[in-house]
């Protein structure tokens, strides 16, 4: 039987600056699958491909870092961690009881590849120092940095200071002496060339303390974590001395939290060829979004991986060979941080207003901002990513009322100030951040549309709107979401069909 996937290898990634939706879009191919091929088992895994515990996304109700968006499907068999991940292994342990507290199987399920990344407290501790050097001794404002360690974990990759989670397997000593390293190298920078304060470094722990227990807050009022797991003052030394860690018991909460994963370690490419020769589906999910690609993204604002489709086969460890390739993006735009957002809607503004009421970081809690959907970003990202389909999320979130008369602004073009239009996305940032939106203003809907199943019923501007983005993207939008529930989805033509 044909199927609509061009490969047995899907890919799902944000072509914007992350927060798409990329989460419920997993869901969605996992059933185009199952439906197409009348297999519920056609799905073997799906794979993390990217990234750390920096990037959010809620699938099924379900607020994740780490682990894939398959967890929220029983059927799904293996769900991968692939070696382009950087990964604390006790946040895979407290992401895996959370998850099971809400019925999922995580770690019967999971398959960590030996190849990926160890991060722990010292990538914090160093992520946190590098944004403290750039706001006092570079003077400029802040990345906008999770705080997560990703950034200082990739670099101990292309420095060769590598720890990887086959050392988990190997013997404890080994692993000890090159905790006990890595963490002599991160206080020392710290000290001497980030050249943090002493007061600051302190409250480094505090800030780390306070913004975990926050964000576990259910599971230790539940009983099943203690707040103690989120201290991370119990890696002081006693004398408190400034710069130093108590070494030894790091290297033993990691190493027992390793220990813990033991069963889960475990060379992935075979697993995954496995199922390709079964001709079962792999699917990847990436972490960030195209544009925040660390190569072809904008420094400083970027991530430290890369974002799309090569990526993908250097994680699963496996040759390059054909890939359906699925973007996803909101009806909308927004970002967080730091980032030049051209097409901002002006505070004040009716949709800002309530656009601004949904939007906040899975990962972090933070306000995003909101703007115009940026066909011209969009565009370059599909045109240069190489993406077979588009997926279009909250079109729900569009629908007008109140005092706001609906029209709804897609960015078209970048204009300078002596009015020459730019079609392309600048590379050369200076350039980029003097441009302005040139915008084709359309009418908007005032109708709720969450019970919309099909195009043909949506509201005519609505189906106006999605077929001017079409046009201007330069790419068929497959399917569309109208509202957060997981079933409320357009399919518009043979879905995901390239």
């Amino acid at each position: 039987m044909l199927t609509p996937f061009s490969s047995q290898f899907i890919t799902d990634t944000g072509i914007s600056t992350g927060d798409e939706g990329k989460g419920r879009v997993i869901l969605e191919i996992i059933n185009e699958l199952r439906d197409q091929h009348k297999d519920e088992h056609i799905v073997a895994s799906v794979m993390k491909v990217n990234g750390g515990s920096n990037s959010g996304h809620t699938v099924a109700g379900l607020k994740l870092n780490l682990l894939p968006g398959g967890v929220a499907d029983p059927l799904v068999p293996h769900l991968i961690i692939g070696s382009g991940v950087v990964a604390d292994p006790r946040k895979f342990l407290w992401e895996s009881i959370y998850a099971e507290s809400y019925g999922h199987a995580v770690l019967s399920r999971l398959v960590i590849d030996n190849r990926c990344l160890v991060s722990d407290l010292t990538h914090r501790l160093l992520d946190l120092a590098w944004e403290d050097f750039r706001v006092e001794q570079m003077q400029q404002t802040p990345r906008g940095s999770t705080g997560r360690g990703i950034t200082p974990a990739y670099l101990d990759e292309v420095g060769q200071f590598q720890i990887y989670y086959a050392d988990f397997l190997g013997p404890k000593e080994e692993f000890f002496d090159k905790i006990a390293w890595r963490s002599e190298r991160a206080m020392r920078t710290i000290q001497h060339v980030c050249r943090v304060k002493e007061a600051t470094w302190f409250e480094f722990f505090c800030r780390l303390s306070e913004a975990e227990t926050k964000a576990h807050k259910a599971l230790i009022e539940s009983g099943k974590l203690a707040e103690s797991d989120f201290d991370f003052t119990q890696f002081i030394p006693e004398d408190k001395a400034p710069f130093t860690l108590d070494t030894a018991k790091l290297a033993t909460v990691y190493w027992e939290a390793g220990q813990q994963l033991r069963d889960t370690i475990s060379d992935v490419r075979e697993l995954i060829l496995k199922g390709k020769d079964e001709g079962k589906f792999l699917i990847g999910e990436f972490g960030q979004a195209y544009w925040l690609d660390k190569r072809h993204g904008f420094a400083p604002n970027v991530t430290a991986s890369h974002t799309f489709t090569p990526e993908f086969f250097q994680s699963a460890g496996i040759p390059a060979q054909p890939v359906h390739n699925i973007g996803c993006c909101k009806a909308y735009d927004t970002k967080v941080g730091t980032h030049v957002f051209i097409t901002e809607i002006e505070d004040g503004h009716p949709l800002s207003n309530k656009l601004k009421q949904l939007e906040f970081g899975a990962t972090t809690g933070r306000q995003r901002m909101v703007g115009w959907y940026d066909a011209v970003e969009k565009g370059d990202a599909l045109r240069y990513g190489g993406y077979q389909d588009l997926a279009l999320n909250k079109l729900d979130a569009l629908s007008y009322s109140g005092d706001w008369n609906g029209d709804i602004q897609i960015c078209i073009a970048y204009q300078d100030s002596e009015g020459q239009l730019y079609h392309h996305v600048p590379r050369n940032d200076s350039v980029r951040k003097t441009l302005s939106p040139v915008y084709k203003t359309l009418p908007g809907w005032s109708e709720d549309i969450s019970d919309v199943r099909h195009f043909a019923d949506l509201p005519e501007n609505a189906k106006i709107y999605i077929k001017d983005l079409e046009k201007f993207i330069e790419t068929k939008i497959s399917s569309v979401s109208t509202s957060p529930e997981r079933n409320d989805t357009i399919l518009i033509e043979d879905p995901f069909n390239s």
